[in-house]
């Protein structure tokens, strides 16, 4: 959820997306100001008690790219694919305007009027970015339009699938620094930017710098509780919460709310905190975003009708909204539907070609197989490779990313590896399942389980989790127990993954 593919994440799926910004974003803009979420909750009243049910032709060009390296890079060796990324980001970033405006700092200007972190999320992201890009050719010395342009890069980045776009968020945001040390947007910046590049240590120490010049930086309280669940650290991240409730309330900080609820296995007031902050919602941006999350929390469960029905209403308010899209191509192939699910996540790549939509695609390619779905289902897994490299040469820490995808779909000793090493830097659930399965799948099962068996400790509800578990399980040789994680995982959600549902289903028909 907050983790996975920057991004991410639509977390819960078979692969995780990246964490931190993937999932959220920076700031989505609200109409009116939100009340805290023990209101939405009801003063007083127990969590979860009140569960009642919900009534581009430049993107073409990008991921042309991309197809055109992953097809020459194939078969090249790893070192040679990173040391290439920068061609690709090149390709990716179609020639993007350097800012030239000239300047080494001095005295700091007035606040812009002309600009606000607000407009990220208030319509044409490519428009505002050029318009801040006008007006700092002129006011050069202006920091909050710094800072802001650095958070539009670092959206940017989330929302076209381009890490290529982090070093110019970087230079944006330390330019900002420059002429205003202790500029707190700034600041809440360099922490988003270094949850989107999986650097989480960093991006708590951020957060809180950026929080002890404004105690309600909206953007900085979001970041520290996303920092704090990618450091595992979710008792910490609950408190975090709680206090953004409080100093902030609004969809950024609900949405982190339900989402530590559901790390912890209280999906009742996750949804509960969803659905009554959908209620609350008035522009289609919050609308769009909150009704994308309630589809992914109860495709999790196995809710399959439910979540098509949010995913509608988040169309309904934004019939491009990628999340929603790739959501709703899950919930099809969950549910059958597998002509409208490939078409749907066709459309999802071609727009945002990251990691876990590529996976899924090539997932969907190999279930149909069908004449040539091979060729095209390695097609994007050589995508997700070439990703992956360009994510390095930008500074984004892809250890996690490539533990889940080689894992099934590449070189499993790089991916034992890049488990390891994700390990070492921060120990979540997701963290846990990585390392687990790529022991699995090294044949290391002893050395797995217990890896597996942390994944599950916070109650966290996941299909794919139990799936690993139970392979493991019945690998070491514990037959009883592999077969129930296995049952609980396709009860839960019986529709997690076309591969790893079939795979579960196999395992149990030759246990019985």
């Amino acid at each position: 959820m907050i983790t996975q593919f920057p991004a991410t994440p639509r977390e819960g799926a078979r692969h995780p997306p990246c964490t931190g910004a993937a999932r959220f974003p920076l700031n989505p803009p609200r109409q009116r100001a939100a009340p805290p979420v023990r209101q939405l909750l009801g003063e007083g009243m127990a969590p979860g008690t009140n569960d009642t049910q919900p009534a581009d032709p430049k993107d073409d060009e990008r991921v042309a790219a991309l197809r055109r390296f992953a097809a020459a890079g194939r078969n090249w060796r790893r070192a040679r694919l990173a040391g290439s990324a920068a061609l690709l980001a090149i390709a990716l970033t179609g020639g993007a305007i350097a800012l030239g405006a000239s300047g080494k700092g001095g005295a700091p200007v007035a606040a812009s009027s002309a600009v606000s972190p607000a407009m990220l999320a208030s319509g044409d992201l490519d428009t505002t970015i050029a318009s801040l890009q006008a007006h700092l050719r002129t006011q050069p010395k202006d920091s909050d339009s710094w800072a802001t342009l650095g958070l539009a890069y670092v959206e940017q980045a989330r929302t076209k699938g381009d890490p290529s776009r982090y070093p110019q968020a970087e230079k944006s945001l330390a330019r900002a620094l420059r002429i205003t040390p202790g500029n707190d947007q700034a600041l809440a910046g360099q922490a988003a930017l270094a949850a989107a590049r999986h650097q989480f240590a960093q991006a708590l120490t951020y957060a809180d710098r950026a929080l002890a010049q404004n105690p309600y930086n909206a953007g900085a309280l979001s970041s520290r509780i996303d920092a704090l669940v990618e450091l595992g650290r979710y008792a910490d991240a609950s408190k975090a919460a709680d206090l953004a409730d409080r100093r902030k309330p609004g969809v950024p900080v609900f949405t982190r709310y339900a989402y530590v609820r559901e790390l912890r296995g209280d999906v009742r007031t996750a949804g509960q905190v969803l659905r009554q902050a959908l209620s609350t919602a008035t522009s289609k941006g919050d609308i769009a975003y909150v009704a994308a999350q309630l589809g992914l929390l109860a495709w999790n469960q196995g809710d399959y009708r439910s979540a098509l029905d949010h995913y509608a209403r988040a169309l309904a308010a934004d019939e491009n909204y990628l999340p929603a899209l790739e959501g709703r191509a899950r919930a099809q192939a969950a549910t059958g539907d597998r002509a409208d699910a490939i078409k749907g996540m066709e459309l999802v790549v071609s727009r945002y070609p990251l990691p876990q939509p590529l996976v899924e695609l090539g997932e969907l390619y190999e279930d149909r197989n069908a004449k040539g779905d091979k060729a095209k289902a390695e097609d994007q897994y050589a995508l997700v490779e070439a990703w992956i490299a360009l994510a390095r040469a930008n500074g984004v820490n892809a250890d996690l990313d490539t533990a889940l995808a080689a894992a099934d779909h590449g070189d499993r000793a790089e991916a034992l590896k890049a488990a390891r090493a994700e390990w070492a830097r921060r120990r979540t659930v997701h963290t846990a399942d990585a390392l687990a399965w790529a022991l699995h799948v090294n044949g290391k099962d002893k050395e797995a389980l217990p890896y597996a068996r942390r994944a599950a400790a916070t109650g966290y509800r996941n299909a794919s989790f139990g799936y690993h578990l139970g392979m493991i399980e019945l690998a070491d040789g514990d037959r009883a127990a592999g077969r129930a994680a296995l049952t609980g995982a396709l009860k839960l959600n019986p529709g997690f993954s076309p591969l790893g549902a079939r795979a579960a289903r196999e395992a149990l028909e030759a246990t019985k």
